[in-house]
């Protein structure tokens, strides 16, 4: 029993670090929940034999990082549909089906990431560097280059302590890193060179989003997002550059916009803010119903259902990305029913 408590009250707190790390290396917050669990069965398996050569915090990285690796031995990539081809050009046709085989990429609601250690050091590689954009690039890498580009350039891990855990020498570490870096350069901007307003103003624009989105107020809307607006919808592979693309998608396929009862929730994942729909209505089995593309009346049964969630990249020229998740299976991570009575709808 000492032992348990000893191992818990040690590790504990670098639990909320560590799942900011394996969201990273696989770009699933449900897979990097199950590795963070993996992480603390090997750990507490070992724990015995710790001898305490390194900090108990570089110990439980090089397990998670491991067990990561592993993991990624079945499948490496997670995409959004913006890294598969190029825009659509018919936002008012017919939508491509979604691919829910697709392992697409999730979110990582802030609120698992909240009340973490305090070190400013810390903080900066469990926020800045789960931006969106930016895991979606990592996503591009192979995992090992994957996990060296995390160690160096967000962990700040000594060249030495890389080569180690990857049983590599320094010089082939070094190589995979200035490759790594260099594709990740093409894919996307480094976490601590995105420019964005700061939070209350992204979250006052992002609220007069939700209103006109509520209200389905097209001019309202295109003065809020930046001319190459980019609009993504996983498992849908389709996806739209431009605000005035992205408006025409929202007004002829989206069941929610301006649709009376449903209800847009205020949240965040990533680092940014981001909106939570809710349908009125809606399939009985999952709510997956009028998805983009497929609208339907549903069963109008009183009840909103979770349609998607919204995570939006603010700048200070406005809203430039806004990529929807709709899989309602991310709502218990955001700490959001799946479906709740709905208020009356006149």
């Amino acid at each position: 029993m000492a032992r348990d408590t000893d191992f818990a009250s040690l590790t504990e707190p670098y639990r909320r670090e560590l799942l900011a790390h394996c969201y990273r290396m696989l770009g699933s917050v449900h897979d990097a929940e199950d590795l963070v669990q993996e992480t603390y069965l090997r750990a507490w398996r070992a724990y015995d034999g710790f001898e305490g050569r390194s900090s108990l915090r570089t110990w439980l990285y090089r397990i998670a990082t491991n067990a990561c690796l592993t993991a990624l031995e079945r499948g490496s990539h997670r995409p959004l549909p913006s890294g598969l081809g190029a825009p659509g050009d018919d936002p008012g046709g017919p939508l491509a089906p979604g691919q829910p085989e697709v392992p697409w990429l999730q979110p990582l609601p802030d609120a698992l990431l909240a009340g973490g250690p305090e070190d400013p050091a810390t903080v900066v590689a469990s926020r800045e560097s789960v931006r969106l954009a930016f895991v979606a690039a990592l996503q591009l890498l192979p995992p090992r280059q994957r996990a060296i580009l995390i160690l160096r350039d967000v962990l700040r891990w000594r060249a030495s302590e890389v080569a180690e855990l990857t049983e590599a020498t320094e010089t082939a570490m070094n190589s995979a890193l200035q490759r790594a870096r260099a594709q990740l350069s093409r894919a996307a901007p480094a976490p601590d060179t995105v420019v964005a307003p700061a939070e209350p103003e992204q979250r006052e624009l992002v609220e007069r989003y939700a209103t006109a989105f509520a209200n389905a107020d097209i001019d309202a809307l295109m003065a809020l997002l930046t001319d190459d607006i980019v609009f993504e919808m996983p498992p849908i592979p389709t996806w739209f550059r431009g605000r005035e693309a992205a408006v025409r998608l929202m007004s002829a396929h989206c069941p929610v916009f301006g649709a009376p009862g449903s209800r847009l929730v205020p949240t965040a994942a990533n680092g940014q803010p981001a909106l939570a729909l809710y349908q009125y209505g809606g399939d009985s089995r999952d709510g997956r119903d009028g998805a983009y593309g497929e609208g339907s009346e549903g069963d109008k049964g009183g009840i909103l259902r979770a349609f998607s969630v919204e995570v939006h990249t603010v700048t200070a020229s406005g809203i430039a990305r806004i990529v929807s998740f709709q899989d309602p299976s991310l709502f218990p991570a955001f700490g959001l029913p799946l479906a709740e009575p709905a208020p009356a709808v006149r």
